[in-house]
């Protein structure tokens, strides 16, 4: 008598029918949300972000003539001098060049206590500015009197300029990642950060100020009696807004 094979083939169906039914089970149990699109996105702001830092700002004053300031290099220094007092960190230092030719000794000195004057005049105490030397390697050149002072500014973390990556042919993983190059958006970040006055905006907006009382009164009593409380905007070049306003 001649017994029946083992069903073998029936049961491994079956065992493989099970895994594969555990294996979906397993994969619906899943939280992660699925992500979509072929495109890596690479914002160029992480790659080049805007960080504060303390940066030094100079400002090179030419003695000229007797030793005085031409109307051009005072404006400067007046609007330097304002920035120091506004944002400025420490003390104000003052570096006057020496080894100059003798015939310009005099205006050099001149020029430095005209220097000392204007910060006294716009408020910066004689403590607090600090003066020092620097040694003239050229003679022939012209040598000016350095102010300078550390102040909070908003610049790119890394430098621009750089390619890791050739632009040519790189790799083919590389290449057909449709990823931006290294270098993309660094100028852009470096403009935005020398644009900004007070590099504290990027942080934190700025307090609401104090509302036009006298507007506002005006304006609700012109509504209250059914009249229209808006100005007139001409742009003329004859009627200035300051003259609507106050009207």
């Amino acid at each position: 008598m001649t017994g029946r094979p083992p069903p073998t083939l029936p049961r491994r169906a079956a065992s493989l029918l099970a895994a594969c039914t555990l294996g979906a089970l397993a994969a619906a149990c899943k939280s992660d949300p699925a992500t979509t699109g072929g495109i890596d996105v690479t914002d160029y702001r992480a790659r080049h972000p805007i960080v504060l830092t303390d940066g030094a700002r100079n400002l090179d004053v030419f003695p000229t003539g007797v030793g005085h300031l031409d109307p051009r290099q005072a404006a400067d220094v007046d609007a330097f001098m304002l920035e120091y007092r506004r944002y400025g960190r420490g003390a104000l230092l003052m570096e006057v060049p020496q080894g100059v030719p003798p015939n310009q000794v005099a205006a050099v000195q001149r020029t430095a206590s005209v220097l000392g004057r204007f910060g006294t005049q716009n408020g910066i105490g004689v403590r607090e500015i600090t003066v020092t030397g620097y040694v003239v390697t050229a003679p022939t050149l012209a040598a000016p009197i350095r102010l300078s002072f550390q102040r909070m500014q908003a610049k790119v973390s890394d430098a621009c300029g750089l390619w890791p990556q050739d632009l040519g042919t790189r790799s083919f993983a590389y290449d057909y990642s449709n990823q931006p190059s290294w270098n993309l958006g660094c100028a852009t970040q470096s403009n935005v950060a020398a644009q900004v006055a007070d590099p504290v905006d990027l942080v934190r907006g700025r307090p609401e100020g104090r509302i036009d009382t006298v507007k506002r009164v005006r304006d609700i009593g012109q509504l209250r009696d059914g009249k229209d409380p808006s100005t007139t905007w001409r742009q003329d070049g004859q009627t200035a807004v300051k003259s609507q306003v106050t009207n």
